[in-house]
């Protein structure tokens, strides 16, 4: 009877507990509509093409050029030295052509990178703040296996980043 009363207690104790425990509140967070859609991250890669657009154009007009040589080339109506130099010419411009693109597309990777992560930040604040203000005891993100649709909270935190970037707009507009 002594070793039962324990057993009998805990198991009261295991069945009671659920119906005493507090509900757990989960949210969900899709970070990928977040970082597409956020305000911050708008202006961000609005801030990206106008530093990176003059190098873009610059590449382009590269490219027409290189064009304009292959066309002439191709028409074969120049002499054998004057095609041998065209086609050098050519060969280098396309890999130096080349060689800036690529360098542009890692820098302007690099760069998304670094404004993204300086992003980090105030998502995780306004997660926070949606979560105190809401009782969340936890919130997740993408990539997740599975979310229910009713925990997605993503856009409650996306009015929470708008909020929060039109106070930095009217902040600046009053220095």
């Amino acid at each position: 009877m002594k070793r039962i009363l324990p057993i009998l207690l805990l198991l009261l104790m295991v069945v009671a507990m659920p119906a005493t425990a507090q509900q757990l509140r989960v949210g969900y967070v899709d970070m990928k509509r977040v970082l597409d859609s956020a305000p911050q991250v708008l202006a961000g890669r609005d801030q990206l093409d106008l530093e990176f657009r003059p190098r873009n154009e610059a590449i382009e007009f590269q490219e027409r050029q290189v064009q304009t040589m292959d066309d002439r080339l191709q028409l074969g109506d120049i002499a054998e030295d004057a095609r041998i130099r065209l086609e050098r010419d050519l060969r280098e411009m396309r890999r130096n052509v080349n060689r800036q693109k690529e360098d542009l597309r890692d820098e302007l990777s690099f760069r998304r990178t670094e404004e993204v992560q300086k992003l980090e930040d105030q998502i995780n604040q306004a997660v926070q703040v949606i979560a105190n203000n809401n009782g969340y005891d936890l919130i997740l993100s993408s990539p997740v296996v599975y979310a229910d649709p009713s925990l997605d909270i993503t856009q409650l935190i996306l009015d929470q980043l708008r909020l929060e970037y039109e106070a930095d707009l009217r902040e600046r507009s009053l220095r």
